[in-house]
């Protein structure tokens, strides 16, 4: 699994973001950061439903968005829907970064998704209150994002919170230390999926 130098890599990628030391540490990217996170994304994939499929990041970063950095100092993996792009739907989601990692649900929405969010939780809050309520729970994690300046306007106080949200997150962050590095990491991260596995199939239905 994981190590410390899995950590000390990526704080080494972000300070040296160039080529040349990358080419350096290929070999240390290869068996310390990118083997150990397929091998969890498999270790997790037997316990997954059939109809999510596994994705894992490229280190590499696309230079037509980010022409002065080559690599990611980060790397993640997800499981989600079988088809059309990551951030377009809910998604199970484990990072690691310099500072650590962070586990279980995400959603990047867009601006329209929002409002298709906000539609779907006031036709069934009743529903939706009791999936969240239940995730949050057994995930020791608060539905969270960033919040409009202005919020959006509520028609049931219940949903007052998740109307101000831009976007759903439900990571768990966590700094370097001992789980990480044990095999004890599969079972936390796969109970933090299984958690919020109700909320990704609830909003499947935007789709």
């Amino acid at each position: 699994m994981f190590s410390p130098e899995t950590i000390d890599f990526l704080w080494g990628i972000r300070f040296n973001n160039n080529r040349e030391w990358f080419a350096e540490h290929k070999e240390q990217y290869q068996r310390a950061l990118l083997a150990p996170m397929k091998e969890l994304g498999a270790a997790l994939q037997a316990s997954m439903p059939d109809d999510l499929r596994l994705h894992i990041s490229r280190i590499y970063r696309d230079m037509r968005m980010h022409p002065s950095t080559f690599y990611k100092d980060s790397l993640w993996m997800c499981f989600l829907g079988k088809s059309g792009p990551w951030l377009e739907q809910p998604s199970l989601c484990f990072e690691v970064r310099p500072e650590g990692y962070r586990y279980g649900f995400l959603h990047f929405c867009r601006p329209r998704d929002m409002e298709d969010f906000r539609r779907l939780i006031s036709g069934r809050p009743d529903e939706f209150l009791k999936i969240v309520e239940k995730a949050e729970r057994e995930s020791g994690v608060r539905l969270y994002g960033d919040e409009y300046a202005r919020p959006k306007p509520c028609p049931d106080p219940r949903l007052e919170r998740f109307y101000r949200l831009k976007w759903l997150n439900g990571n768990k962050d966590c700094p370097p230390d001992d789980l990480l590095y044990s095999e004890a990491l599969v079972d936390e991260v796969r109970r933090s999926f299984q958690a919020w596995l109700p909320l990704l199939r609830y909003l499947q239905r935007m789709g």
